[in-house]
């Protein structure tokens, strides 16, 4: 019995997102952060693991000498597996490096720039017998576990419509003209791919419908916004949805709605009642009836099914949000990791997979063919 040690690739000094994976890692105590190749600059990349407390001689120049090196060393010492927090253009690479180098991978989303590669990634995964984990936070949030739960075990009927959306306001300036770091690759489609907002949100979008319904979008009619002066990728855009059971849906998201801060929010309306999340008052869902009163579930309350129960960490009233939805992410692939060295196995493991990010990354490839063709309808394969 020990902790997971986890090598990490991106996410050194200055970035938003390797900070919030290492402490989403850290909250449940079963993952140590033991090295890192954290930059494309070999002098940024110590710099930052030295800041980070790590030994000079655990913090790699690049990718490729962390992994190589890694695996020269003994087994009670080498990483037990990599997280991967670059920006997109840089998530292929290192995961089919670590996958066949023996090593099982933890991906933020999109999971690659093209189809080709997440097939070729979903492939690997299957060939090695290695796990992957794709950071999509969200369903990792108790409440969105209980929505899920509640469709899945037919508390609202049959599905019949799906609204979503992810509003975002901090584009709606060209702060990327600024020196803003994180604005200037998501503008880039070389470093982001071909799609900006909709790879960026419209994916965390797809994946929460697709999650909390269990059902796949089929085909989307897409129209995508490129209000920023000289942007070549989306910032905005509106989609029609058909799921495959027939049931209709609409998605909108922006990162150029002026005053919105992170506005995630879904509702999914069945035969027998519907529900309502949002992202921004994370503790709360609120699901209607046609024959009874609204009645609104909060983490730590005694009538949650399992599967979000499992999700809450602290009492009732206390908020769970972010952070925690991200550890959740990661104490489940760690929960699943660890019976795996121990010879055991477990039936359904609770989190995003290398299939769910080959479904986001055709997800994009559909809606920006879609947009070409004027909103054409579009499948998704």
């Amino acid at each position: 019995m020990r902790k997971l040690r986890m090598g990490m690739i991106g996410g050194g000094q200055g970035s938003f997102i390797g900070d919030v994976h290492r402490k989403a890692a850290a909250i449940d105590g079963m993952i140590e952060l033991v090295c890192g190749a954290f930059s494309s600059s070999a002098e940024k990349s110590k710099a930052s693991g030295k800041a980070l407390f790590l030994p000079e001689e655990r913090c790699y120049a690049n990718f490729e000498e962390m992994i190589l090196a890694e695996k020269e060393l003994a087994p009670g010492e080498r990483m037990d597996f990599v997280s991967i927090v670059t920006p997109n253009h840089m998530h292929f690479a290192p995961a089919k490096m670590a996958l066949e180098n023996g090593f099982p991978v933890v991906c933020d989303k999109p999971m690659t720039l093209t189809i080709e590669e997440a097939v070729e990634l979903e492939a690997l995964v299957k060939q090695t017998g290695l796990l992957f984990g794709l950071t999509h936070n969200y369903p990792g949030n108790p409440m969105v576990k209980q929505a899920r739960a509640m469709v899945a075990k037919g508390d609202l009927g049959d599905i019949r419509k799906v609204q979503v959306q992810y509003l975002q306001g901090w584009m709606a300036t060209a702060v990327e003209k600024t020196g803003q770091k994180q604005a200037s690759w998501r503008v880039d489609p070389k470093r982001s791919g071909i799609g900006g907002a909709l790879g960026d949100i419209g994916t965390h979008a797809e994946n929460l419908v697709e999650f909390i319904t269990g059902l796949q979008i089929e085909e989307l009619a897409a129209d995508l916004g490129r209000f920023g002066e000289g942007r070549i990728l989306d910032d905005d855009g509106n989609l029609l949805l058909r799921l495959e059971n027939g049931a209709k849906g609409t998605m909108s998201f922006s990162q150029i709605a002026t005053g919105e801060e992170n506005n995630l929010a879904i509702r999914v309306y069945g035969e027998k009642g519907s529900l309502e999340w949002h992202q921004e008052d994370p503790n709360k869902l609120f699901t209607r009836w046609l024959d009874k009163p609204m009645k609104v579930f909060t983490p730590g309350g005694n009538d949650l099914y399992d599967e979000a129960a499992s999700a809450s960490r602290i009492p009732s009233g206390h908020p769970e949000g972010y952070l925690e939805a991200f550890a959740t992410v990661y104490r489940n692939f760690a929960t699943h990791l660890m019976a795996v060295m121990n010879g055991d196995s477990i039936e359904r493991p609770d989190y995003p997979s290398v299939s769910d990010g080959v479904r986001g990354v055709k997800f994009i490839y559909a809606a920006v063919e879609s947009d070409k063709n004027n909103a054409a309808w579009t499948k998704i394969n």
